[in-house]
């Protein structure tokens, strides 16, 4: 080669090598991959907000179950959905933490799958070589950490990348199986795929294993994109066609890359066109036709002539900053190093759009559909907490409206009831007042019933005083129980009745029952209190003899003196005597009494006439004389024997009968006067005692009409406190409700975004 051309392929390789590093790390544009990574971190963050949200709808269906006022408004069915739901939830956000942009790579023996790989990663890593070299499955992923390493299946212990050339390389005595999987971590800032969420995984070759289901099934299935990698100077062999015929019938059109490496022995070949385009005829045949996973046209954008060698050189040097040696690379490299990096090019922009959808599209839906049913859960539950609040509402209406008739109810009734008291408290003092006047008038007679042994000696006559007060207490108290207590009990009875009734209107059925158990168990009696021993305590009795034609017995018959008149002129003529008529006048007969008006002359005249016979017998003869002379002897003698016969039958009929039927007379009258004096205060008390059993029925009557107010109460702060439970569900509800419209849009701008993308 002559020096011009010398220098003008290095230019051209400058060049090239200059645009292969601005395309391989991503320089002058955004990387398609950006794609995925942003909708990884897009949708990560809409489940995590979406797993905080199942979270409260999970605790909010608990709370719903757990409170006996919420009942009916979260079905169990329900509630054992969205538990289930918060499982998937986190089921699926641990799915999405680890998926990864999954190229596989696939081929024959020794057709240059792991030197592609090796200059996709910029870096010799994978082993390579002539023949079987890579004897098991390769995963390369990123590492935060700075140095590779590598994990097996067989243990976690990680191990020297050293050791890779021993474990999966063919040629080594320790390989391992066929089957299994050796992870790569290679640290992320060393490549620009690694540190864009991108796993590479590297194969045996197809053709020295017939066990192709079992590799499909354990490595291919969540794979995005399938490159092929063939031998350009072979044509497409039907063992690399079975093989993607398996793929195909497992995954819903793979997404397929079929690299014709090796493509720098064409420099030496002739009618290297015609060998090209049959390359092109048969693989875009077999993507379009057998296959069916795209259509002709797209199928030859899945198809690439490169030099993986080539590419893999080119990429050591120019990272060491030294020129690709001429004697590396074949001429027309520079077309090759274009193809492999337009390869790339479009390779990442599949890999994000297939890996975008086959990691989050049915991820998105399910997050939809979940978000559906959990909105509808909250739509239910919100409506039917609006249904049980309306129906709270109207029983805390109704119950506030018996309430407040019942207080108004009530208020009548007692108004009423007072006034019927009142007036019954009048009608029974009326009636007792009338029934002891009857009584008093008729105190004679049943004191003439009283028959007791009777004799003057002062003590026996105590006894017989003790036994009078006794029998009278008794017996007016029979006569008035007899006049007065049946009517006045009955009357009770009605009105209690009458109570009873009255409430019995106005109170619920569940309570009318107890109104009976709060009637008197026992019948009304009234005392009626007349204590005549008490009463009567200042009672002397006069038993001692009097003539009944006696001057002071005359005087007071004739001259119509008054017995306080008698008695102070009966004092004067005898000071030692007893007062008779003692407690019969106005006021304590203990206390004296001064005389106005005209009786005052004719006490004095009295008291002059007194005065002089009892100064002497004088006196006495004068007056006999003066009668005598006037009269003559033998009227006086006649008038003196009449007089003292007259006398003598009084005395001698003054017998103990009498002396007991004058006792009895003035203890009528007596007694007659005492009574008098409290018959407004025992009319009274009767009076108060019906007053106070009425009164005392009524307010237990209404104790139960005050139970039931305070039920009523009760169950109107329940209502309230259901009321604000409710209202609190019903907010949440509403609330979650809100939230799941958002999620919806959230999910619609991601799908929008990136589920519908076309391309960069």
């Amino acid at each position: 080669m002559s020096g011009v051309a010398h220098i003008r392929m290095d230019e051209e390789e400058s060049d090239v090598a200059t645009s292969h590093r601005n395309l391989g790390n991503g320089h002058g544009q955004e990387s398609a991959l950006q794609l995925f990574v942003n909708a990884k971190k897009k949708i990560n963050d809409i489940f995590r907000n979406i797993g905080q949200y199942v979270c409260e709808a999970d605790k909010f269906v608990r709370d719903v179950s757990s409170s006996t006022d919420l009942v009916g408004i979260v079905s169990e069915e329900n509630i054992t959905v969205v538990k289930g739901f918060r499982e998937k939830i986190d089921g699926i956000t641990e799915v999405l933490s680890r998926d990864h942009m999954k190229v596989v790579f696939f081929g024959r023996t020794s057709n240059g799958k792991s030197t592609v790989i090796n200059a996709m990663l910029r870096d010799k890593i994978l082993p390579s070589g002539i023949g079987h070299t890579t004897h098991c499955f390769i995963q390369v992923e990123g590492s935060d950490s700075k140095e590779g390493c590598l994990l097996t299946e067989e243990s976690d212990q990680p191990k020297s990348i050293k050791d890779i050339k021993q474990l999966a390389s063919a040629l080594s005595s320790v390989k391992l199986s066929q089957n299994s999987l050796i992870r790569i971590l290679w640290p992320k800032d060393k490549c620009r795929l690694l540190r864009e969420d991108v796993v590479l995984v590297d194969s045996p070759g197809i053709d020295v294993t017939p066990d192709l289901d079992t590799w499909i099934d354990k490595f291919c299935l969540d794979a995005d994109v399938f490159v092929l990698v063939a031998n350009a100077e072979s044509t497409l062999m039907q063992t690399e066609k079975n093989f993607f015929h398996k793929v195909s019938s497992r995954l819903s059109q793979p997404n397929i890359f079929i690299l014709q490496n090796r493509w720098d022995v064409s420099e030496m070949e002739e009618d290297i066109d015609q060998v090209k385009q049959q390359h092109i005829d048969r693989n875009t045949e077999f993507l379009s036709e057998e296959l069916n996973v795209t259509d002709k046209k797209s199928a030859k954008d899945r198809l690439f002539f490169v030099s993986a060698r080539e590419a893999l050189a080119s990429r050591l040097n120019c990272d060491k900053g030294i020129a690709t040696p001429e004697r590396v690379l074949l001429p027309g490299f520079q077309a090759r190093l274009f193809e492999f990096a337009n390869f790339e090019k479009e390779f990442e922009l599949c890999i994000s759009q297939s890996a975008v959808k086959t990691k989050f599209e049915q991820h998105t839906k399910r997050a939809h559909l979940i978000n559906s049913e959990i909105r509808a859960v909250m739509e239910e539950a919100y409506t039917k907490s609006l249904s049980l609040q309306d129906e709270q509402l109207q029983v805390r209406k109704e119950t506030s409206e018996r309430l407040s008739q019942l207080d108004k109810q009530l208020n009548v009734l007692t108004n009423d009831v007072k006034l019927k008291i009142r007036n019954m408290v009048e009608d029974v003092e009326r009636k007792v007042s009338a029934a002891l006047n009857d009584e008093i008038r008729r105190l004679s007679l049943l004191i003439e019933e009283f028959e007791r042994p009777f004799h003057p000696d002062p003590v026996h006559l105590n006894v017989y005083k003790k036994e009078l007060h006794r029998f009278a207490e008794e017996q007016l108290c029979l006569n008035l129980v007899g006049r007065c207590t049946g009517p006045i009990l009955r009357s009770v009875d009605n009105m209690q009745t009458h109570f009873a009734d009255r409430l019995s209107e106005i109170l619920p059925s569940e309570s009318r029952q107890q109104l009976t158990n709060l009637m008197p168990k026992r019948d009304f009696e009234i005392a009626y209190r007349l204590d005549c021993r008490n009463l009567c305590a200042g009672f002397k009795e006069d038993i001692e003899f009097r003539f009944s034609l006696s001057p002071t017995a005359l005087m007071q018959r004739f001259l119509g003196i008054k017995n306080y008149a008698y008695n102070i002129l009966f004092q004067e003529l005898n000071p030692l005597s007893p007062n008779p008529f003692r407690g019969n006048v106005a006021g304590d007969g203990n206390v004296p009494i001064r005389l106005t008006g005209d009786n005052d002359l004719l006490v004095s005249v009295l008291a002059t006439f007194a005065s002089l016979t009892s100064r002497s017998t004088l006196g006495a003869a004068v007056v006999v004389g003066l009668l005598a002379k006037t009269a003559g002897w033998r009227v006086i003698v006649v008038t003196g024997a009449l007089y003292g016969g007259v006398y003598l039958y009084e005395r001698l009929t003054w017998t103990s009968k009498a002396r007991e039927r004058a006792f009895k007379q003035q203890y009528v009258d007596y007694a007659s006067s005492k009574l008098r004096l409290i018959i407004d205060l025992t009319s009274s008390n009767c009076s108060h005692q019906v007053q106070q059993e009425l009164t005392s029925t009524f307010a237990r009557l209404c104790h139960q009409a005050d139970l039931t107010k305070t039920q009523l109460e009760a169950e109107i702060k329940e209502v309230d406190k259901s009321l604000s439970v409710i209202k609190e569900i019903s907010s949440r509800a509403k609330t979650l409700r809100n939230k799941a419209d958002f999620f919806d849009r959230e999910l619609q701008g991601f799908v929008a975004q990136f589920l519908n993308y076309s391309g960069l």
